[in-house]
This record gives C-alpha cells, sequence and structure tokens, in this order.
C-alpha cells in the first residue's frame, strides 16, 4: 500500500511540474485527478486488501491487483515526464 502511496505522489508532483511548465495549471485538474484517481487507487485496494485477508483464497487476486495498479501508475509517471521533455525510447506510445 505504500509504494502505491509514493507512486501517487510522485505521479501528482511530476503532473503538476508538467502542468505549470506547458502553463496549463488549474487547481480544478488536481482536484478532480485526487478526487477519482487517488480515491479509486487507494480505496479499492485497501478494500481488496482486507477482503484477502479475511478470504486467503484472495491473495493472488490481491498481488495481481497491486501489480497492475503500479504498473497504471508507472505508465502515468512516464507520461507526466514525457509532457516535462524527457525523451522517451519508442517514440509515442503512450
Amino acid at each position: 500500500m505504500q509504494w502505491i502511496v509514493l507512486l501517487i505522489a510522485v505521479d501528482v508532483v511530476l503532473g503538476i511540474v508538467a502542468a505549470i511548465v506547458k502553463k496549463d495549471f488549474k487547481f480544478g485538474h488536481v482536484g478532480k485527478f485526487m478526487k477519482s484517481g487517488v480515491i479509486r487507487y487507494v480505496l479499492g485496494f485497501a478494500v481488496l486488501t482486507l477482503a484477502g485477508q479475511a478470504l486467503p483464497q484472495l491473495a493472488f487476486v490481491v498481488q495481481v491487483a497491486f501489480v497492475l495498479v503500479a504498473v497504471a501508475l508507472v505508465a502515468s509517471i512516464l507520461r507526466n515526464l514525457g509532457k516535462l521533455g524527457l525523451p522517451l525510447p519508442g517514440g509515442n506510445w503512450m
């Protein structure tokens, strides 16, 4: 769970910096991401973790969900780095 929160924090900071660099920063965008992205990832994963603790058969599902959430957040971080002008290999694959 701490890794998800850390990745979200990095994503938010990079998104804000990218928006400021592009002169497109609006508090509404940050609020919308916090409402949709953060709550969805953190609360959804927390509920799934609790369900995995209650039903040990779901332990594998919790691990798969963690990997999927981490991959989605890393992709978002890479997208924000691309907005900052960092040349990423593979061109426009995102």
